[in-house]
């Protein structure tokens, strides 16, 4: 159970990931990210999510670095996009990326969307990058149970991560207990499902039991559920507020009630049908 903000979870290489961190998706705006980044390290997040996809990943190396914090106290966590699939095209990618955030290792890299026909190849330039040792852990992202059966069918390197929408409205259980059983740790993106839960009454009956927001309780939620949360804010009393969950739990009647409220609903795109 992850009980402060520095609290790792280990992943199934040995490497430990913090169990909180920030989001920075589609935050492009250079001095927002570089600002984002700061105020988390700060605030005592170690943990930061970017992707090429992002086009942040300049303000993200440059916050780190006017953040004061030791690099190999930070977790930084990249993904590969979809036009960048393929195994020679995948490693350009890496180092791109590595470039880009100006940083000589990753501490992980992901297959941001499982592109048919190309996620196998992608993954053989992956394993080669953490043979290489430019990357402390690789995962995916988006991977349904069938891409992941695909995916171990053949793979020397196991993933640690995959990255999923996960939130009130789609728990993800089958994938979520398939990841469980191949001891693949589950992260969730868009936790707050972009602010549409916010207004739930169930999860504002449990805030008002806790005196916490509703964001709080849903992060909570994540943490109790064995999942790796990264909300997203560019504000540093949201920022602060996120990581403010640390001084109660949510009893198991609560808990149940959160998970009732799934809908089996996406905000983002469901891997089956994304726009390749």
């Amino acid at each position: 159970m992850i009980t402060n903000l520095q609290d790792t979870v280990t992943l199934n290489n040995g490497v430990k990931m913090p169990g909180f961190g920030l989001g920075v998706y589609k935050v492009e705006d250079r001095n927002v990210v570089i600002n984002s980044v700061k105020t988390a390290l700060k605030n005592g997040y170690r943990s930061i999510d970017t992707a090429s996809f992002y086009k942040n990943e300049e303000g993200v190396g440059q916050g780190i670095k006017e953040s004061g914090v030791p690099r190999e106290e930070i977790f930084v966590t990249s993904k590969v996009w979809n036009d960048e699939q393929g195994y020679e095209s995948t490693l350009q990618a890496f180092e791109n990326s590595l470039k880009r955030l100006d940083l000589e290792y990753l501490d992980l890299y992901l297959i941001h969307w499982p592109v048919k026909g190309m996620y196998k190849d992608t993954w053989k330039a992956m394993e080669k990058l953490y043979a290489d040792g430019k990357v402390r852990a690789i995962g995916v992202s988006n991977f349904h149970i069938q891409h992941l059966r695909d995916l171990l069918a053949d793979c020397k390197v196991k993933p640690v991560i995959n990255q999923v929408e996960f939130h009130p409205h789609l728990t993800q259980v089958e994938l979520r207990d398939f990841c469980e059983k191949e001891n693949i740790q589950v992260e969730a993106w868009s936790p707050l499902k972009r602010g549409q839960l916010l207004n739930d009454p169930t999860i504002n009956k449990i805030a008002k039991r806790h005196q916490k927001t509703p964001a709080q309780i849903i992060l909570k939620w994540d943490l109790q559920n064995n999942v790796i949360t990264i909300p997203k804010s560019i504000t540093e009393h949201r920022i602060i507020e996120n990581a403010d969950i640390f001084d109660f739990g949510l009893p198991a009647n609560e808990m149940n009630w959160i998970n009732d409220l799934n809908i089996n609903d996406r905000s983002g795109t469901n891997p089956d049908s994304f726009d390749e």
